[in-house]
């Protein structure tokens, strides 16, 4: 473990550690404090953030897209915050800490008996959603988790998240779209978070008006299997409850390739994904590159590189 690893790790065990230990309304104060001075260094993240709402609302002057970058980091600093205390939160707590919207998309297609995939973006804290479904649904569910460095680091999220009631498996290693298919085909539940494709096999959508690539899974096992893919989003409101909807199912095309198929799916799951994060920029916590222009060098975007 590199000087720098050791660092992230020792950083993230210190927030779950002692964050959780502290009043909510104290937990919020850090949060908001630690996200403004953030803010105010514009590291990299930062401007990465401000480019990619640069995206979202193409029309915004400076003015604004600081303001929102603002918003933004406030917005990532509470999911942090929520996610170093879910661990002490109390059932109660979880179950009247999310209210999503047109549930019976949901509960319906699990009833039926069909498996169901929930796709999501990195909006608001994916985390609460989860915990709420163990917790007031009773539900378990498998989800996926990027492999971090350090491992231990790595570790710790996946302790963390099965702590939560939910089966997590990595990213990496290449057997967890078989898994993910067999609780599928079994009737249950997969959730995804699918706006950013960390594999080399992404399928290229158009994502607020230039060319993304998001990962195709979500499509291929809802194809596959027969379950039902539900896209669903989160965000924030003034209260401490967060907001969310489960949005229609995303058919499977009745003719076609199985790449054709997985391309229009794709598709109608970043539309759907472009709506919601239009609504709620600031709750959209994408710090990273996303769009391909991003991604190449050789290329530029709107709100330039970071």
């Amino acid at each position: 473990m590199n000087p720098q690893e050791r660092l992230a790790d020792a950083l993230y065990g210190l927030g779950w550690s002692t964050v959780k230990k502290l009043p909510e309304p104290a937990a919020v104060r850090l949060g908001r404090s630690v996200a403004d001075l953030a803010w105010k260094r514009r590291g990299k993240g930062v401007r990465r953030l401000e480019s990619n709402y640069a995206r979202v609302l193409p029309d915004a002057g400076p003015e604004r897209l600081a303001e929102l970058s603002r918003a933004g980091m406030r917005s990532y600093l509470r999911y942090w915050m929520e996610s170093f205390r879910l661990p002490t939160w109390s059932e109660e707590r979880i179950s009247t800490g999310f209210d999503p919207k047109d549930l019976h998309h949901l509960t319906d297609g699990l009833a039926s008996g069909r498996g169901v995939v929930l796709a999501l973006p990195h909006m608001a804290n994916w985390d609460l959603a989860g915990a709420w479904v163990t917790t007031r649904l009773r539900i378990p569910f498998t989800t996926v988790a990027e492999r971090l460095k350090p491992e231990s680091l790595y570790d710790r999220f996946v302790a963390y998240r099965e702590g939560l009631g939910m089966e997590v498996l990595p990213h990496s290693g290449g057997a967890a779209f078989g898994t993910l298919a067999r609780r599928l085909r079994d009737g249950g539940l997969v959730c995804l978070v699918a706006e950013r494709d960390l594999s080399a096999s992404g399928v290229e959508v158009t994502f607020f008006g230039d060319t993304a690539t998001m990962p195709a899974g979500p499509a291929l096992l809802a194809q596959q299997t027969g379950a039902l893919l539900l896209p669903v989003t989160l965000w924030y409101d003034d209260s401490p409850v967060m907001q969310g909807r489960v949005h229609p199912p995303v058919e499977v095309p009745g003719t076609g390739t199985r790449a054709e198929k997985t391309s229009v799916m794709t598709q109608a799951l970043a539309d759907t994904f472009a709506s919601g994060i239009a609504d709620h920029p600031e709750d959209w916590h994408m710090l990273q590159r996303l769009w391909r222009a991003d991604l190449d060098p050789a290329r530029s975007g709107p709100g330039g590189t970071a």
